[in-house]
């Protein structure tokens, strides 16, 4: 997608100085950052500190750490330990894993003098292949839109609301969630946004800065507006992306999706998610059970980092001096709770025969 009119992806392979660029996400909406990253350490960081985030860009991120690692060292052993250590980075999001293991298995067979060039081939792949799902994922979902425009007046926009950030800039371009709204604008239907803050990190502000970008009517809400929103007739649909959803269809996404699944079913709001392929675990049944839950620092809930009177982007503290706060990264919203499922194949419900119809070469015993 396009920032001041330039298009960018979320990474890209620097050829002339043999690096990954990265955008640096932490300084978003306020500062465009862009970064480079070389050696293993560096992706640990990446993902660990959240300068990249979001399931599909995690998983090519890693990579692209492969690539990076088997440029330093090609042996089995540093494959498998650059792999192990890209893995413990983020426990919730299964991207991550996928992207690990297919580099394990494609590069393995490879003579090591041969790895780093074919782990880089890999890893652009990989990139290449996300852009397209969530291309398509786009094609899908724009189908629904259209639906409910046809029950509209002329002129009388889609009213979509969304929760966290599951736009271009947490893919590696598109989006899983905004695919959606952004063919829907560009096919010239009206649609508007709700944008929940999502807190404790505030990456609604990513979305807002994403649509803002390419023309997209938008309100930015506050977390606990959802449900009043819902109440009063004013959202048609919601759309959110997925960290990992279950093989039956339960949804793992960041904490507070739960809740408005919950409201969306209490007013008869169709709430949907945005699945690319590579988010499903064909290995977990029971997600509340099964799907660990990322518990992140508290210093995220306890402070705000935005931008000061002065310019400056800082931090402030919002809660009592010795108050200490809990941060769970995710929650899980059954399946029962999703109107369906939009993948790149198209949509299903969320149970394991729809995703079993949609994926049979996955979901086969």
């Amino acid at each position: 997608m396009k920032v001041n009119g330039r298009h960018y992806r979320s990474l890209w392979w620097d050829e002339g100085e043999e690096v990954l660029k990265i955008i640096d996400q932490r300084w978003l909406p306020h500062e465009f950052r862009v970064q480079p990253v070389a050696a293993l350490q560096d992706f640990v960081d990446a993902i660990v500190q959240m300068r990249v985030r979001g399931a599909p860009l995690i998983g090519a991120t890693a990579a692209y750490g492969v690539a990076c690692a088997m440029r330093a060292d090609s042996s089995d052993q540093y494959l498998e330990a650059a792999c192990v250590t890209l893995n413990a980075t983020r426990p919730t999001a299964v991207n991550l894993r996928w992207a690990l293991d297919r580099c394990r298995d494609v590069l393995r067979p490879i003579p090591p003098a041969d790895r780093a060039r074919a782990a880089l081939t890999l890893a652009q792949e990989i990139a290449d292949e996300d852009v397209e799902i969530n291309r398509r994922i786009g094609v899908h979902g724009l189908e629904i839109i259209r639906g409910i425009a046809a029950g509209k007046r002329a002129g009388e926009p889609v009213r979509i609301l969304t929760h966290c950030n599951a736009g271009w800039i947490a893919t590696v371009d598109w989006g899983t969630a905004t695919s959606p709204i952004y063919q829907a604008h560009d096919a010239g239907l009206a649609v508007h946004v709700w944008v929940d803050e999502t807190r404790p990190r505030n990456q609604g502000a990513l979305t807002a800065w994403e649509l803002g970008s390419h023309g997209i009517s938008h309100c930015y809400v506050a977390d606990n507006a959802g449900g009043h929103l819902m109440q009063h007739g004013l959202v048609d649909m919601v759309i959110v992306g997925t960290d990992r959803t279950t093989r039956t269809g339960d949804v793992c996404n960041k904490i507070g999706t739960y809740l408005k699944a919950l409201a969306a079913r209490d007013n008869g709001v169709p709430f949907y998610v945005a699945l690319p392929s590579p988010t499903i675990d064909w290995t977990v049944e029971d997600g509340l059970a099964e799907i660990p839950i990322e518990e992140r620092a508290a210093e995220e809930v306890t402070h705000v980092q935005g931008r000061m009177t002065d310019g400056a982007i800082g931090s402030v503290q919002v809660t009592p001096e010795g108050t200490g706060a809990a941060n769970p990264a995710f929650d899980v919203t059954p399946g029962r709770l999703v109107t369906g499922l939009i993948t790149e194949r198209g949509i299903c419900p969320a149970t394991a025969e729809g995703l079993a119809a949609l994926f049979p070469e996955r979901a086969a015993p």
